[in-house]
């Protein structure tokens, strides 16, 4: 079979003599375009190849068929495809149709559906049915401005998945060693290209181990990209040798935002574009909770959804484009008020001075406090999505805890990877703790099962790794649930206790804020900011502040929200 490239010639496609052909551009990413209308295909070839043909091969196929053909021969030369376009109406295969076997053959390639006005419904309903990352109306004209920015979005948004999955620095381990998940939780969530390789299950790992002169009690080993080896490093070390763990560059800033979850992301946003010198502090990787979400699919603007670690993506480039500074793997662990300054000490020993302090510092999962989860956690057990474990879990039995949107969203996305999602949720049912959509996705996934009025009262578990959790159910009795991996998502906890006696806080930890601190000790004659804590100056935003609305568009305005009263304070001050 023959292809036809954007510049019109005819290129075998048989993996030999394309290579000797090109053997260079052969390994650029291909974009595949599909349509059964020559003129519709060839202005789409065109206009990719104007914008993106220095970086991406653009390639042609006429129909359904033939495209999956194509697919079949570029997989089997190994070569990556970064995105399929698809016409809908096309009388042999549809597009939906085409993209829904496509996926089978090149999952991570971005999928965009080319729709006239009147099949913009179809269009809606593939966003779901092959999880369409766009669709395009016809025509696109002028591709300035209704193609070239979509397209290169989503490949921007490809290209730093596939630098993550070819990175440079490589973690040597065991799937179930803590210090392993730590280390590979860390990376993913800072975007760090780095490739995991398991040594029980891995040749490459014990050849590597072996060259680098490593025992297995040296595991985890981090070998680095300048050829060091590093042996059982702690995420602060591995941090600082990539250059993750930086430095405040100016001794006083305006704005500091301790948190880099939406809140704070959002704050540092608005505040760098607002002219103010500004520095987030965030002691894990941006994103916060929500950076772990596997899919966020009710984010305003973003109909295909978004997953959560592209969401932090997005926001943290943004930031640092505005003229943000982000320091990450550093704490907040003090704050103190000096007259009009305001001063954050941090977990390395540093001090940020600062003219205003905005709290977006969070929340984590509650721990589970039944018999054996502390001992396998992280061996077994995680909480939150734990990205980095989806794709060691195909065809095994997942069990997610908890009946909310973080663990229903985690259940849809782990059903794309192992054999059996089991959800364990207390309540007797979902309704009351969870979105609409999200239950209904659940119910038609057909390897996801949800056990209402169920708990997990213990964990079991041998030669150092998970094996069963007990369940009890209020059906009646108790059962042991055979498991290879347990998600944890019950309800969260502040990190706020680095405020004890300094910001006032309600019974379980979270700040109060605007008309709740009048009675808890606010020292000015002004009534305080809507956002303001008990602290002048120092002011909350997201998921910390006592009675916030859980959402991350409602974090993201609250960081917008606090920056305006930051100017209201310092035009006072």
């Amino acid at each position: 079979m023959a292809t036809t490239p954007a510049d019109g010639s005819t290129t075998t496609t048989s993996a030999s003599t394309s290579a000797e052909a090109a053997p260079v551009r052969e390994r650029r990413p291909a974009i595949v375009a599909v349509d059964d209308e020559p003129a519709v295909l060839a202005a789409v070839a065109r206009d990719l190849r104007r914008g993106f043909g220095e970086r991406f091969r653009i390639m042609r196929a006429s129909s359904g068929p033939e495209g999956l053909d194509l697919l079949k021969q570029l997989r089997a030369r190994g070569d990556q495809v970064a995105m399929l376009i698809a016409d809908q109406r096309m009388p042999a295969m549809s597009g939906t149709e085409y993209l829904v076997q496509a996926r089978t053959l090149v999952p991570d390639a971005k999928r965009v559906l080319l729709t006239a006005y009147a099949d913009t419904e179809a269009a809606i309903a593939a966003i779901n049915e092959v999880a369409l990352d766009y669709y395009l109306l016809k025509p696109w004209d002028p591709p300035e401005e209704q193609l070239f920015p979509v397209v290169e979005d989503l490949l921007t948004t490809w290209e730093s998945g596939a630098a993550l999955e070819a990175g440079g620095v490589r973690i040597v381990g065991h799937r179930f060693s803590k210090d392993t998940h730590d280390l590979r939780d860390f990376l993913a969530r800072n975007r760090v290209p780095a490739r995991w390789l398991d040594v029980e299950r891995d040749g490459e790992a014990r050849e590597l181990l072996t060259v680098a002169g490593v025992s297995a009690e040296g595991l985890p080993v981090a070998l680095l990209e300048d050829g060091s080896v590093l042996e059982r490093p702690t995420v602060l070390e591995l941090a600082e040798r990539l250059g993750v763990a930086g430095q405040p560059a100016q001794d006083h800033y305006d704005l500091v935002v301790v948190g880099g979850g939406p809140a704070g992301l959002g704050a540092a946003v608005y505040g760098a574009s607002e002219g103010l010198r500004t520095i987030m502090v965030e002691r894990e990787a941006p994103g916060g909770q929500a950076g772990q979400s596997s899919r966020i699919e009710n984010y305003l603007g973003f109909p295909a959804g978004l997953s959560g670690s592209d969401l932090a993506r997005r926001a943290t480039d943004q930031a640092r484009r505005l003229g943000a500074e982000l320091l990450t793997v550093q704490d907040a662990v003090g704050l103190r008020a000096e007259g009009a300054g305001r001063f954050v000490a941090l977990s390395g020993g540093g001090v940020l001075s600062a003219n205003c302090v905005i709290i977006a510092s969070g929340v984590s999962y509650r721990q589970m406090t039944a018999p054996g989860f502390s001992e396998l956690t992280g061996t077994g057990i995680y909480y939150g999505a734990a990205m980095t474990e989806a794709r060691s879990c195909s065809e095994q039995h997942v069990v997610v805890i908890g009946g909310a949107n973080s663990a229903g969203q985690a259940a849809v996305h782990f059903s794309g990877y192992a054999r059996q999602v089991t959800m364990l949720v207390r309540g007797p049912s979902l309704e009351a703790s969870m979105s609409h959509y999200l239950i209904e996705q659940l119910a038609e996934l057909p390897n996801v099962e949800v056990r209402t009025g169920s708990s997990a009262i213990a964990a079991h578990g041998a030669d150092g790794r998970l094996g069963h959790l007990r369940v009890a159910s209020t059906a009646g009795g108790e059962y042991d649930l055979d498991v290879d991996a347990c998600f944890v998502f019950i309800g969260a906890s502040p990190h706020t206790d680095w405020l004890e006696g300094v910001v006032a806080r309600d019974a379980h930890g979270f700040l109060l804020a605007g008309p709740d601190v009048r009675d808890a000790g606010w020292p000015l004659k002004r009534d305080p900011y809507l956002l303001e804590t008990s602290v002048p100056g120092v002011f909350v935003a997201g998921d910390v502040r006592a009675r916030s609305i859980k959402r991350v568009a409602s974090a993201v305005g609250e960081g917008s929200m606090a920056v305006s009263l930051v100017h209201q304070y310092l035009v006072e001050a």
